[in-house]
């Protein structure tokens, strides 16, 4: 049933599972009280009428805040339950659109590389940082090149990426790992110290020479999985400010 939202779009929706397109900039959960509207207050109003019958809000997954794209929900414990089941069994798959830089000299790349919190091992100046390392937790992404192109910000690269296993930043980490940034990544592009200046000064002109583009490229664009019996399946198209670059 297409129920209204203004913050994001209604893929699909069960009895048990919503799966909704969250656009870039919107956070998923709230962070401080008091803070800018979420796809979680979204949500709870969505689906009102569940929660009021002894449903939830249960996010599948999750996408962090400049992630664009698909997030699936449940709406009542016993599907949460389920769903999670399914997720970390590995048979809920995800696959992502990844703008990045450099030309891969590969068609397609397995990449298992551990993926450890960097202020574990190495400095710097972001908590939440990841980076790849031998101590860290096994992490595997699948990656495709879908196209290859030139313009104003050098060569770049549409990847399909999907991860088999849901560290933080994984995609991220890993294409860099690979020598291949996503393009707009404040933290694994061309220096975390974008991302200390953004905190500081929002977007400004200076980010803009160095980033090209004010979120990273990176893209939630479909996800499946087999729920009583049947194949669901979700699409999301690559959205508009990143396909820009392809052209």
């Amino acid at each position: 049933m297409q129920r209204d939202q203004a913050d994001f779009d209604i893929l699909g929706e069960t009895p048990d599972l919503v799966a909704v397109e969250k656009p870039a900039g919107l956070l998923v959960h709230p962070s401080k009280p008091g803070g800018p509207r979420t796809l979680w207050d979204g949500l709870r109003e969505l689906l009102a009428f569940e929660i009021a019958n002894a449903g939830q809000v249960s996010l599948i997954n999750r996408l962090d805040r400049e992630t664009s794209g698909i997030v699936l929900v449940a709406k009542h414990p016993a599907a949460a339950r389920a769903a999670a089941m399914a997720m970390q069994h590995g048979l809920i798959h995800k696959t992502y659109l990844a703008l990045v830089h450099g030309h891969p000299e590969w068609e397609t790349r397995r990449t298992d590389a551990p993926i450890l919190r960097q202020g574990e091992a190495a400095p710097t100046n972001i908590y939440l940082k990841r980076m790849v390392h031998p101590l860290g937790a096994a992490a595997t992404t699948l990656f495709r090149v879908l196209k290859r192109t030139n313009g104003a910000t050098g060569p770049l690269s549409l990847l399909e990426a999907h991860p088999l296993t849901g560290r933080t930043h994984q995609i991220r980490v890993h294409a860099a790992h690979l020598g291949h940034p996503i393009l707009g990544d404040k933290i694994y592009g061309p220096s975390e110290e974008c991302y200390l200046e953004f905190i500081r000064t929002g977007w400004t002109p200076a980010l803009a020479s160095r980033l090209f583009l004010d979120r990273h490229a990176l893209h939630s664009s479909g996800l499946s999985l087999d729920w009583e019996g049947r194949r669901l399946s979700w699409e999301s198209p690559l959205p508009a400010e990143i396909a820009a670059f392809l052209d």
